[in-house]
């Protein structure tokens, strides 16, 4: 059974979610805005299937299914160090998983004498792929080989990995978040097995 405590957090996501939602759509130009309708049929979390070695040992040298908390304002949602899911800076209609390094005002310095140090400007992340045996700008798809992207280009943050079927769990992120996701995980996963 889920403590009442639980239930309040979780409904009070689900309402900051949903009115987060439909001031975005507003400022887009949709007309027809219903915060009740993204409250009750809104998702605040998705499954997300990744393939590839980029990632490597977090989610696996042959990629994985997750578990993704969707973000509408990234901002304030995500933090150095966590895992998150963003549209390819160079093909939108793709997203990629990869960890966040830096973000706005860090200083960024090369191990590379010949890059010029820079600051991330306003709205600007650094992503990197966790993968220490792929060569930096010829394999590993991150910042090193697209620079820095926005960051509204995040849509979403790792919670959970299923690797296969005997070695799953979740992602290690930034504490504070853990605690409030897996409690969104629990009513998650409770939800699935009482619609079975």
């Amino acid at each position: 059974m889920v403590a009442l405590t639980t239930l309040a957090r979780y409904i009070a996501s689900r309402m900051e979610y949903s009115v987060n939602l439909s001031f975005k759509n507003f400022q887009q130009g949709v007309k027809d805005v219903d915060v009740w309708k993204n409250f009750f049929q809104g998702k605040l979390t998705y499954v997300h299937w990744t393939k590839g070695e980029e990632m490597a040992p977090t989610i696996g040298p042959q990629g994985g299914t997750l578990l993704v908390r969707r973000l509408i304002s990234p901002d304030s949602r995500v933090d150095v160090g966590d895992v998150v899911v963003l549209k390819d800076p160079e093909n939108s209609d793709n997203l990629i998983v990869r960890r966040l390094a830096a973000v706005e005002g860090y200083e960024m310095v090369s191990k590379d004498e010949k890059d010029e140090p820079f600051v991330l400007d306003d709205d600007e992340c650094w992503v990197v792929a966790d993968n220490e045996n792929m060569k930096p700008k010829q394999e590993a798809y991150d910042s090193r080989t697209f620079g820095p992207v926005s960051m509204s280009n995040i849509v979403g943050r790792v919670l959970y990995c299923l690797r296969n079927a005997v070695d799953h769990g979740p992602v290690n992120n930034r504490f504070a978040l853990d605690l409030i996701y897996g409690l969104i995980f629990q009513i998650f996963m409770i939800r699935l097995c009482l619609s079975k």
